[in-house]
């Protein structure tokens, strides 16, 4: 058989139309062979006048290739047909044939990982979508670029009207297309939802029932929801079944990668940074940074106390902030943020942490880019830029709120960093066998004064006891040799 399209046989000519047809909401999904079909064939030279027919064979193929994950050629498929957005040569075209093959181009961009694209091809299928089914297709694709790129008050919008669609057809749950109920789990993780999160997974399994690609998405929108729960055993288990299962093979590259860096995040979480760094160090960012896998790779150097390091690996993020997704740019602007601050450049920390904040305040707000950042570091940031930006005042409060949740535990490594100087000295002494009035007389304060400072050093660890501190601790100042180490910490009120 022919694999151009245009050439080709009568039974492939067969297959565009079904495809075509199922592409539109209402007719059923299109079935996965023929998919498999359209994304090994050429949809040939873009044609010197448009047709109908010649737009059903380019949206089939892009689409195809985006559900079949045939993302090899990249963009060149779309810039063999479109430029700037538009198409290269005059139409003919329907106003619905238009419309759905800006739709296919729309998810083509975002699954090859160019989503502020995706997003404007969508919206050009918007433009000429004439009945509620046309406006539906176009808004699945619109609200998962939107969500990517972080422009979350757009992308709620595009979810409203595609769900109010839905309802006013009778509530289908198979016109729920995967791009916008993947669209909904990232819209969904902006408010740290995890109970959200598990619903917005099982609609997609009752959407798509059958369907491994949607079925692996699933999965990867639980591994995010047990993270966010902290139910790391969970996600620990649910990611290796994915990554390593034969469901991976019928898996798309963008929700694969979403997973390579949750799985990460669940390693950092149970202090399995050398794994995470492996699971990493085996990933490819793609050009566009949908998925950072440099972003990820800083939450585990910031978990290391390797500042420096982190700044070094993300300078290339923040230099081409025009072909950086802004959905991975944020926390990247956040982790620097606190690497600034722990090498003592508070301008640059306070700087980095304002650019943060005024990409969540202009895109929507999420609470996100405070994932994995110790509370102590995060509450200082935020205490920085409130001295400046009073106008930030209300996202800042919404960060605070979400703190708890978000925040890392304390390493020894952030420990380190959080202690004033002499909370550091004071911790050479919590290390030892002395209590908390003898350490009171060593050091000629008040007992009150001890107990207040030592307070300050539980509140930045997160800790509320002395032997759940000790391991933070030890280490931080210099060995006390007059003094021996504790062993165990006495019973005492005061301790």
């Amino acid at each position: 058989m022919d694999g151009s399209v245009g050439n080709g046989s009568s039974a492939l000519r067969a297959v565009v139309a079904q495809v075509a047809v199922r592409l539109t909401p209402g007719h059923g999904q299109p079935l996965a062979r023929h998919l498999s079909l359209l994304s090994e064939a050429d949809p040939g030279p873009a044609p010197a006048v448009w047709t109908d027919a010649d737009a059903a064979r380019v949206s089939t193929v892009l689409a195809a290739r985006a559900r079949q994950d045939a993302l090899d050629d990249g963009m060149a498929p779309l810039t063999r047909y479109f430029v700037e957005g538009r198409l290269r040569h005059p139409s003919a075209l329907s106003a619905g044939a238009r419309a759905g093959l800006f739709a296919s181009a729309a998810e083509y961009a975002t699954a090859v990982g160019w989503p502020r694209i995706g997003a404007q091809y969508a919206s050009e299928a918007l433009l000429f979508a004439e009945s509620p089914a046309e406006r539906l297709r176009a808004l699945g694709p619109l609200t998962l670029a939107l969500a990517l790129n972080a422009e979350f008050t757009a992308a709620r919008a595009a979810h409203a009207e595609a769900r109010r669609i839905v309802d006013e057809r009778g509530g289908d749950p198979a016109e729920l297309s995967h791009d916008l109920l993947l669209g909904q789990a990232m819209l969904v993780v902006t408010g740290a939802d995890s109970v959200a999160l598990d619903q917005t997974a099982d609609e997609l399994d009752a959407a798509q029932p059958g369907d491994p690609s949607a079925s692996f998405t699933a999965g990867m929108i639980r591994v995010t929801a047990a993270f966010i729960a902290r139910d790391l055993t969970r996600g620990r288990a649910l990611s290796q079944h994915l990554l390593h299962g034969s469901a991976r093979g019928r898996s798309r590259r963008l929700v694969r990668d979403l997973l390579t860096g949750a799985y990460s995040g669940v390693l950092a979480l149970l202090d399995e940074t050398a794994e995470a760094h492996r699971v990493l160090d085996a990933a490819v960012t793609q050009p566009g940074h949908t998925v950072c896998f440099a972003m990820y790779r800083a939450a585990l150097l910031l978990q290391e106390g390797r500042d420096r390091e982190l700044i070094a690996s993300t300078d290339a993020c923040v230099t081409l902030p025009e072909e950086h997704c802004l959905g991975s740019l944020t926390p990247v602007l956040t982790r620097r943020a606190v690497a600034f601050l722990r090498i003592g450049e508070e301008q640059r920390a306070a700087t980095s942490m304002e650019s943060a904040l005024l990409l969540v305040a202009r895109t929507g707000g999420s609470v996100m880019p405070l994932l994995m950042i110790p509370r102590v570091e995060a509450e200082r940031l935020l205490d920085l830029v409130a001295r400046t930006r009073t106008d930030f005042a209300d996202t800042i409060e919404e960060m605070r709120h979400f703190l708890p949740m978000l925040a890392s535990k304390a390493t020894a490594a952030t420990a380190a960093a959080a202690l004033t100087p002499t909370e550091r000295e004071l911790a050479g002494l919590l290390v030892t066998e002395l209590d908390l009035a003898e350490i009171a007389r060593r050091r000629h304060v008040s007992v009150n004064t001890v107990k207040t400072q030592v307070r300050s050093i539980y509140t930045k660890l997160g800790v509320s006891r002395r032997s759940d501190a000790l391991p933070l601790l030890t280490g931080l100042a210099p060995a006390r040799p007059d003094i021996a180490p504790v062993t165990p910490i006495r019973s005492s009120s005061a301790s």
